[in-house]
């Protein structure tokens, strides 16, 4: 009960400047818009400007949602991550599932040229939904491989490391791809590899969501689990946890989240690391109770401030945001990682 008082104020806070930040992403961009127009627009009247209308709407409002939710996601997969193999250098990244959506992005830029199709079935996906579709079908495929795995080896240790391997063998069939493309494909897969949160339009806002919300819930299912996970695997089979089921459960709830996201928003570095450590200095508590919905909005406020400070009003046009990540993430890596 303690412990609920002290979060109670922190939850506010974050709340708070989530809100706070998700109407600065709306106020704030490359074209000045003013702040009474802005609110007319969201409030469904016509601006004086129809431009600024679908800048706030059709841009700048599913940037803002992306961010938060996508935010989210990284972070709840970095926590679950690092508590299954409890090791504070666990993140999405970790299992080669961000590396196979990368490489399903590079097998369609550099060597189908951008498009996916089929002659026999008569389907062909070309542009951006391209680039969605392969990079999912990467990062399944890179989670399926890793829960077939999880069913041979029971140590954590060893599935890692497995997972380190896959993510190399995944970039060095990237660099093989990227060193027969054409100088476009290498630029465009580049720019791609920088992440942004503008890759969510407005039409899909739903679908998006919708996966990433039912991600959570999955994660949200199995507190009591991870809890008992903190206390080591024989523990936890004492108290009646099925320890390869929950494992194979929050590799798969890590697997969507980050497959969708990756998919849509690329490979956005430093936020499922460093978050959940900023989760547990901030509440002192390891437990998933409060950990998890913690981490979940600080990941939300991250993503809002570094999409805002990479939408800053510019000539040069928007910065990427793996720029912006790693200046907050790896000092934050540095302190945890450094007493050790």
């Amino acid at each position: 009960m303690e412990n609920q008082k002290k979060i109670k104020p922190i939850i506010i806070i974050l709340v708070t400047g989530i809100v706070l930040l998700f109407f600065c992403n709306l106020f704030i961009g490359s074209v000045k818009i003013p702040l009474v127009e802005v609110f007319k627009i969201i409030a469904g009247e016509e601006a004086c400007k129809q431009s600024w209308g679908i800048i706030v709407i059709q841009s700048r409002l599913p940037q803002a949602v992306t961010a938060m939710f996508t935010g989210a996601a990284l972070a709840v997969s970095g926590l679950l991550l690092q508590t299954v193999f409890r090791n504070p250098l666990a993140g999405p990244s970790i299992l080669g599932i961000e590396s196979g959506a990368s490489l399903g992005v590079a097998v369609v830029m550099l060597f189908l040229g951008g498009t996916i199709g089929s002659s026999m079935i008569n389907i062909s996906i070309t542009g951006y939904m391209a680039i969605v579709t392969g990079a999912f079908l990467g990062s399944l495929m890179i989670l399926a491989i890793i829960i077939f795995f999880s069913t041979i080896t029971k140590s954590n240790i060893m599935l890692l490391i497995i997972g380190i391997m896959i993510s190399y063998m995944t970039s060095s069939i990237i660099s093989l791809l990227n060193f027969f493309a054409s100088a476009e494909g290498v630029f465009s897969y580049t720019i791609w590899g920088m992440g942004n949160f503008s890759g969510v339009s407005l039409h899909q806002i739903p679908f998006y969501c919708g996966i990433i919300t039912i991600g959570l819930g999955f994660a949200a299912m199995q507190i009591k689990p991870l809890n008992a996970l903190l206390l080591g695997d024989d523990y936890a089979k004492n108290l009646g946890t099925k320890v390869s089921r929950v494992r194979i459960f929050l590799l798969m709830s890590t697997g969507i989240l980050t497959a969708v996201s990756t998919a849509f928003c690329g490979p956005v570095s430093f936020i499922g690391l460093a978050v959940p450590h900023v989760a547990r200095l901030v509440t002192s508590t390891s437990n998933h109770t409060i950990l998890l919905p913690v981490t979940m909005l600080i990941g939300s406020f991250t993503a809002l401030l570094c999409n805002l400070i990479s939408t800053l009003p510019s000539s040069s046009g928007i910065i990427p945001l793996n720029a912006i990540t790693p200046i907050f993430g790896a000092p934050i890596i540095i302190y945890v990682v450094a007493p050790y």
